[in-house]
């Protein structure tokens, strides 16, 4: 039986009343092979003599003897009034002999197989991402001094002072009742979304949310595609669940459903972003989104709908969401409110056709039993009494400024040696650059070398499924201060213009 010390280890002690050795000797023996085998290292505080005799169920004298034999031998050390500790330094004949050399201790055994080729794709995925540090220029981070972290706490606290029973240990695989029926009033209003609150499901952010939807819909195996370039996590989502992943490129009109059924005919579902495609920036337009739509209707097909960060829209009224316009039921719109909020929120959402509300809850209860109820009360308040959307207005007039004084900065800094890429929404830039600006480095050599210069810009390339000539800088803006902006690109000029 594991026996727990009074620092908040577990020791596995086990003494056999039935064995012909004494019990203090057992004790010593199982005490000294815990020390030398690193389970208790130097400076672990090991349990009074009266506690362990307590636990161990067998007398305090016997456990003393056990003590006074380590402490003998040098394996223990004492501190009046402090208990017993392992010795820093233990004796030189047991330091000579390694763990391993001890008997009865099995030589670790060669690894057979490294990763499977989904893992090893998964991590050479992840290497491609930059940092979401509190750099300037970090991607998707949103102003966090902005937050009205006191609102947030008020919330919080009286979510949790007295909380229902029903919300300790009886929770809805789809999430917290009172929060589906608050983001099913703010989809409605703001992004035209038809939805009632058992078609929401709460998930821990967009990726989770397309794993689960490749989990419900597609078979290991299926195709999906997604535009090209992409947002890197959802192609690892893609990955994850064991799906064959196919790409068709993304224009000024958004992505290409035509193009992409010529390269994936047989594909089940279709993965985009068209109110603000990432990274590129596009908005998918009307006649694509229908054709999309068409499709899903020709082929029995699937589309996931990723509205990642739509509230924030600088030029004219944000676009009403695709699955607005769906009247066959095909599309899967997931939204997040890391974007808004602040990322470690860790809470996004699903909106399935009707029919399929069930099988998502029920999918939803096999694979993770229920979202976190920890912070989706107070979410649900903070919506409720209006502090979201004030928070919203707040932060996309901010942002505003932000975007229109990054985007004067690198036009003025760099004048035609860089092309800013259209773009009327969001919480980053795309910088195209010129051949005349670090001359002989990739984008990915340029993200690595402003890393070390203490700003984090993203590669254009890196979000290509293919190598590509691509060769640009993805810059956010939401969360970096006007007047740190000169700062941050001198730093970022050091490698542009050395």
């Amino acid at each position: 039986m594991a026996r727990r010390v009074s620092d908040g280890a577990v020791l596995p002690l086990a003494l056999d009343r039935d064995s012909a050795e004494p019990l203090h000797r057992q004790l010593y023996d199982q005490l000294r092979e815990l020390i030398l085998d690193g389970r208790l290292t130097a400076g672990s505080r090991l349990p009074s003599s009266r506690t362990l005799a307590k636990e161990l169920a067998i007398s305090r004298n016997t456990v003393t003897a056990a003590f006074d034999q380590l402490f003998a031998e040098g394996y223990l050390s004492g501190k009046v009034g402090a208990g017993s500790f392992v010795s820093d330094e233990l004796p030189e004949e047991s330091l000579s002999m390694g763990p391993s050399q001890m008997p009865d201790s099995p030589a670790p055994s060669p690894r057979r197989q490294g990763l499977s080729r989904r893992g090893a794709r998964l991590a050479a995925l992840h290497g491609t991402r930059s940092s979401r540090r509190a750099t300037a220029f970090a991607i998707g981070l949103p102003d966090l001094d902005g937050f009205p972290f006191d609102v947030w706490s008020r919330l919080m606290t009286k979510a949790w002072r007295r909380p229902p029973r029903d919300l300790l240990a009886n929770a809805e695989p789809a999430g917290y009742l009172p929060l589906r029926r608050a983001i099913v009033d703010y989809l409605r209003t703001a992004r035209g979304v038809r939805c009632e609150p058992e078609q929401v499901i709460i998930v821990a952010g967009v990726q989770q949310a397309i794993a689960l939807a490749c989990h419900v819909l597609l078979d290991e195996g299926d195709t999906a595609l997604m535009e090209d370039p992409g947002y890197l996590g959802m192609r690892g989502a893609l990955l994850g669940a064991g799906v064959h992943i196919a790409t068709a490129p993304v224009d000024e009109e958004g992505f290409d459903i035509d193009a992409g059924e010529a390269v994936a005919p047989d594909a089940r579902l279709v993965c985009v972003a068209p109110s603000h495609q990432y990274p590129i920036g596009v908005t998918m337009s009307l006649a694509r989104r229908l054709r999309l739509l068409d499709w899903a209707q020709r082929h029995d097909g699937w589309v996931l709908e990723d509205d990642y960060d739509s509230e924030y829209r600088y030029v004219g009224r944000p676009l009403s969401a695709l699955q607005g316009l769906d009247r066959d039921g095909r599309v899967v719109y997931a939204g997040t409110f890391s974007k808004v909020m602040f990322p470690t929120l860790r809470i996004g959402y699903l909106v399935v056709p009707p029919d399929l509300a069930a099988p998502f809850r029920q999918a939803r209860a096999a694979l993770d039993d229920h979202p976190s109820s920890i912070a989706q009360p107070a979410l649900a308040a903070f919506i409720e009494e209006g502090h979201f959307a004030a928070h919203l207005r707040r932060m996309r007039r901010l942002y505003a400024e932000r975007r229109e004084a990054l985007a004067a900065a690198l036009t003025g800094r760099y004048g035609s040696a860089i092309d800013l890429a259209p773009s009327e929404a969001g919480m980053h830039l795309l910088a195209h650059l010129s051949p005349d600006l670090a001359p002989g480095l990739s984008d990915r050599d340029i993200q690595a070398r402003a890393a070390e210069e203490g700003v984090t810009v993203s590669a254009l390339s890196a979000y290509y499924a293919a190598p590509t000539d691509a060769r640009g800088l993805l810059l956010g803006f939401s969360a970096v201060p006007v007047e740190n902006m000169p700062a941050a690109l001198d730093k970022l000029s050091r490698v542009l213009t050395p």
